[in-house]
């Protein structure tokens, strides 16, 4: 492989992977995972400036600074196996583990005195039925969400509240005890979720105190507040008495959400709240719609003296996707990263919204940290893997942290990667990512690929990805077309809302023009050998474009996407997804855009399919069931077009074990290559 310097999965397998950092004004703290194909696992280490500090074979992860900076806290597995919290100093010679908790801890946070820590345990949410059939193996269930991304749901996350002397946990506390509600919630949610207030009297939790059917159709979460001395819980995104207004869900839930907004409630998501360093404010990110888990996410300030709250990012009309105040005193400048036009940048606010640009270039910027003079943030781009970088306050200067995958990169040839305008049908301008082969030669015909992205809001912006990535596609000899059609955020509100319940309009129009003009205006793109390619939404973009491409394409490939939308309204667990973007359920059929969703079924197009098509799918996928891409390849081999397909069992949404990602890989390109070499 290192003498063909060609990038292959073995490669990118290989790679470590930067997870969670801390810093300070001198030091970045992080975590690394390296994947062993052999072994089919993972192991996660703990570095502290480039020097590995892990002392065993176990993993090490979750790395914080105490406040003396001479002492780190993680989490690692103890003698028993169970995942305990220690301390260890920064050389990482003296280790301690300071808690003995009867549950595993899944992430932890120190008040800002460090007298008290939060630690994330599960709690039981079902009770077996029959306590004297021990070994029967059933699910009996009364209501939906009863499973969950990629779990049976038997346990549900919740905070406590623990002492803490220097050395040791002390007794703890359940801030939602008795309560049947998710903190951090599923199945994304983290520490994040919750913060100090900076006198360590207060904590702030996100949480969506809704259960079964509210909670699959809701995405109404709220920021409370947890009064340590009292016990007592305050929300802050609603007022006093607030009763939420009863839904009726034989009609639309999509209008009724909508109908729900009644002034400024914070009826969507809201998440990841933030104490300012005085403690006068709290910032958190906030949706405005409930039901819509794609809505615009804005930063909002609350005024704890007068209980004002103020949205102070609203002059760039896309998400903030992660957010930092300005700790020092008397400051109340907030930092946040966002996507405009496929790249995610650093931006800075104050109280009164006036929004500045800090950092440039093709990259995505994935997080961001205040650490006195700079912000730490990590950074990708479709070139590079996440690494982690300083942004300088005074000068803007940005310098490298961390390198992990130095040699790596030193080993292969890369592609490179061209942002390219065009056209769409009703003439607005169109931006796709134009990934280009090691090597490229301008006189040459490649073969092309249309990649559709997923989300299906997810922007195409300079990630990077250890499934779909864009440069094995290129080391493969395959230039790519990666459009940010209609539905992606980072072109305004307009431009991505016009995806929900039209999922087969100007979207599916933008991904034909992008790989049309390629056509027409690269000479290198041969129009003989075109492919069409994607997942989740992508997934589903394939299946309904094989009905629709005029044999544009000589080959599919179609990752865990919809292909049939009854099918899918009825048998996915988030049912506020498909309540939203299709609108609502099959049999509301009185209502005009509900009929133009289930019109554009791609199931109801097989009849044109004629072209051989891949169909990939994990079977522990409950957002959307594996039984969708079972069905596809049913109908095309019925059809008699040339297909296969690929079942993985274990995998989710994603494909996450490093020989089935290997495996994903080969199979991908040997279709690929069948039919488009």
């Amino acid at each position: 492989m290192t003498q063909a310097r060609q990038f292959t999965p073995e490669f990118l397998w290989q790679m470590g992977r930067v997870g969670s950092y801390d810093a300070n004004e001198k030091d970045v703290l992080y975590s690394v995972s390296y994947y062993s194909v052999a072994d089919n696992k993972s192991r996660s280490v703990i570095k502290l400036n480039g020097k590995t500090l892990t002392e065993g074979q176990s993993s090490e992860y979750s790395p914080r600074f105490m406040k003396d900076g001479k002492h780190i806290a993680y989490l690692a597995a103890d003698k028993a196996g169970k995942t305990q919290l220690f301390i260890m100093s920064d050389d990482g010679a003296v280790r301690q583990q300071v808690s003995f908790c009867d549950k595993d801890i899944d992430d932890y946070l120190f008040s800002p005195d460090e007298s008290k820590v939060i630690l994330i345990h599960q709690v039981a949410c079902k009770s077996p039925r029959y306590a004297d059939l021990p070994k029967a193996n059933a699910h009996i269930e009364d209501e939906v969400m009863y499973r969950h991304w990629d779990e049976w749901v038997e346990t549900i996350p919740h905070p406590f509240v623990a002492t803490f002397d220097g050395s040791k946990v002390g007794t703890e506390r359940d801030l939602l005890a008795g309560e049947p509600y998710e903190c951090p919630m599923k199945p994304f949610g983290g520490i994040e979720q919750l913060c100090w207030s900076p006198d360590s009297r207060q904590v702030a939790y996100t949480c969506r105190k809704l259960t079964g059917l509210d909670y699959a159709t809701s995405t109404d979460s709220d920021i409370y507040l947890y009064d340590i001395g009292t016990g007592k819980t305050h929300n802050l995104c609603k007022p006093e008495g607030y009763v939420r207004p009863k839904v009726d869900y034989t009609l639309s839930l999509r209008d009724q959400a909508v109908n729900h907004q009644s002034g400024d409630l914070n009826m969507g998501y809201d998440t990841n709240p933030q104490f300012s360093a005085d403690g006068k404010y709290i910032a958190w990110q906030s949706m405005r719609q409930d039901g819509y888990e794609s809505d615009r996410n804005r930063l909002c300030v609350l005024n704890l003296e007068d209980g004002t709250k103020t949205y102070v990012a609203e002059d760039f009309d896309s998400n903030v996707d992660a957010f930092c105040w300005n700790m020092q005193p008397k400051k109340h400048t907030l930092y946040y990263i966002g996507v405009w036009h496929g790249e995610t940048h650093v931006y800075s606010t104050d109280l009164k919204g006036n929004v500045k640009k800090l950092t440039e270039g093709q990259y995505d910027y994935t997080g961001v940290r205040f650490c006195g003079k700079r912000l730490v943030c990590g950074r990708q781009s479709m070139r590079e893997p996440t690494d982690l970088y300083a942004v300088d306050l005074k000068t803007l200067a940005v310098s490298q942290l961390t390198d992990e995958n130095k040699a790596i990169k030193a080993e292969v040839d890369w592609g490179t990667v061209e942002p390219r305008w065009s056209k769409t049908v009703d003439g607005k301008d169109l931006l796709s990512w134009i990934v280009l082969p090691p090597h490229f030669d301008k006189n040459k015909k490649y073969p092309t690929l249309l990649f559709c992205e997923g989300g299906p809001q997810s922007p195409v912006s300079q990630f990077w990805s250890y499934r779909w990535n864009l440069m094995i596609m290129a080391a493969n000899g395959y230039v790519v077309v990666c459009p940010n059609r209609r539905g992606l955020p980072g072109f305004g509100s307009a431009w991505n809302e016009e995806i929900s319940t039209n999922y087969g309009g100007h979207c599916m129009d933008d991904l034909l023009s992008a790989i049309d003009d390629a056509v027409r205006n690269l000479p290198y793109v041969d129009k003989d050998r075109l492919g069409c390619v994607g997942a989740s939404f992508g997934g589903y973009s394939v299946y309904w474009l094989a009905g629709h491409h005029d044999k544009r394409f000589k080959a599919f490939i179609a990752h865990d996407g919809i292909y049939n939308f009854e099918q899918q309204y009825a048998e996915t667990e988030e049912a506020w997804f498909t309540n939203w973007d299709l609108g609502g359920a099959p049999w509301h059929k009185d209502r005009p855009e509900i009929q133009r969703t289930y019109a554009n079924s791609p199931h109801l197009f097989v009849d044109r399919w004629d072209t051989p098509i891949l169909c990939i799918h994990g079977e522990r996928d409950y957002r959307i069931v594996a039984s969708q891409a079972m069905a596809a390849f049913n109908a095309a081999r019925y059809r008699q077009v040339p297909a296969q397909l690929l079942i993985l069992p274990e995998e989710n949404h994603w494909v996450l074990k490093p020989q089935n990602g290997i495996l994903w890989q080969r199979t991908f390109f040997a279709w690929l290559d069948k039919y488009l070499r």
